[in-house]
């Protein structure tokens, strides 16, 4: 199976045969934060099978054993990153200023939301629901103040420092984040005290609701044109299709959770308009995801007859597609159609198998080194997509 070699950790590709070896000492120098998507990518397979429409045997104890396998993954990835800030500072800055690696910094945010969200969701089954809120509610904060650091932060640098050829979909992963936020934010809210608190976090999810729907809006289309004017993308990049799914599944998945929480938190009007709201919303983004879902799909057949091997973009294939598990699961619940049940049911297959697939060659990159090794040379095209800060 080929593969290409770009030469950021970001969008990093393994060769067959190839073992490229790394120290212990410098093991973590080229950890960037795109690593953190194995995070997110593992947290959801938990978050969205716990709740999937399907009564089967074990599901939920298997999902709780996942769970505790990202709060794992988180545990090491933090501690390694800050062993990368610590002996590695000149790398790290050069991530920063850095076009193709600066936008994963919002998978930091999202990594620590959706561990945080599925210990309210699936791990209080092991840990209990006193210590579950209480690590939701750490790592809630940490991930949403990070969220939108990155959310401001990220696009500040493009602006100022980058040097951009052409539009990414990794832009999206920035302003993603606060959505993340917004959907995970009600499962806190009747844990708070009744009145000011519980409404004011409720008005606050819907408020990084607005923040993320609206940058998304703005970067939609400069992707989707730079698709139209550019031609496909490059073979290691073009798993990257797959992060537009996020926001739409994610602000699906937001709008059903305001739903759920609004009754008693807020006034009769206010939590009747939510109900709606996820209807109207949720729907036909819903829809729309699916036809980008069909659009980016053919787009990696078409790169895997081309000789698309495995590249740590891989990882786009598991968060966005479970935050539209999320989503359908929420329409299915206040529309009451069986057609997002087994919506639901097919892209929760699709998601496991692409977790599955992603996260052994994941292992076996780490095993042999490749994963943490130097970048190669790239080719030029490649180079300049990813159009890196000089």
């Amino acid at each position: 199976m080929a593969s290409l070699a770009p030469p950021l950790p970001a969008i990093r590709a393994t060769t067959p045969g190839a073992r490229p070896t790394a120290s212990p000492a410098r093991s973590v120098r080229h950890l960037g934060p795109n690593w953190y998507a194995s995070v997110m990518g593992t947290a959801i397979v938990a978050n969205a099978g716990a709740v999937l429409p399907l009564d089967l045997p074990g599901l939920r104890t298997a999902c709780a054993a996942v769970w505790a396998l990202s709060l794992a993954m988180l545990l090491v990835l933090v501690a390694a990153r800050a062993a990368h800030w610590l002996r590695h500072r000149d790398q790290a800055r050069a991530h920063l200023l850095d076009p193709a690696v600066a936008p994963f910094y919002g998978c930091v945010s999202m990594a620590l939301l959706a561990v945080g969200g599925g210990a309210v969701i699936v791990g209080r089954d092991w840990i209990g629901l006193p210590a579950a809120v209480a690590l939701d509610t750490v790592l809630f904060t940490a991930g949403t103040v990070v969220g939108l650091a990155a959310a401001v932060g990220v696009p500040y640098l493009m602006v100022v420092h980058h040097k951009i050829e052409n539009a990414s979909p990794v832009w999206l992963l920035p302003v993603v984040a606060p959505m993340v936020s917004a959907a995970l934010g009600p499962l806190l809210v009747p844990h708070l005290p009744a009145g000011q608190a519980q409404e004011t976090l409720l008005i606050v999810c819907w408020a990084m609701f607005g923040v993320s729907l609206l940058a998304t809006l703005v970067m939609l289309p400069l992707v989707f044109g730079r698709l139209v004017t550019g031609g496909p993308l490059p073979l290691a990049l073009t798993p990257t299709l797959f992060l537009v799914l996020g926001p739409l599944g994610q602000s699906t998945t937001a709008a059903n959770k305001f739903a759920d929480v609004a009754p008693g938190v807020l006034p009769a009007p206010y939590a009747h308009g939510f109900a709606a709201f996820a209807v109207l919303y949720g729907v036909p983004v819903m829809g729309f995801a699916l036809l980008w879902l069909a659009l980016a799909g053919a787009m990696v057949l078409r790169a895997r007859r081309q000789g698309m091997g495995f590249a740590m973009t891989f990882w786009a294939f598991t968060f966005p597609v479970g935050t539209c598990v999320t989503g359908a699961e929420g329409l299915a619940q206040h529309t009451g159609l069986a057609v997002f049940r087994w919506l639901a049911i097919g892209l929760y297959g699709f998601l496991v198998a692409a977790w599955l697939v992603a996260g052994a060659h994941t292992v076996r990159g780490l095993l042999s080194g490749a994963l943490l090794a130097g970048p190669a040379p790239a080719p030029a095209a490649l180079r300049r997509e990813t159009a890196r800060t000089r």
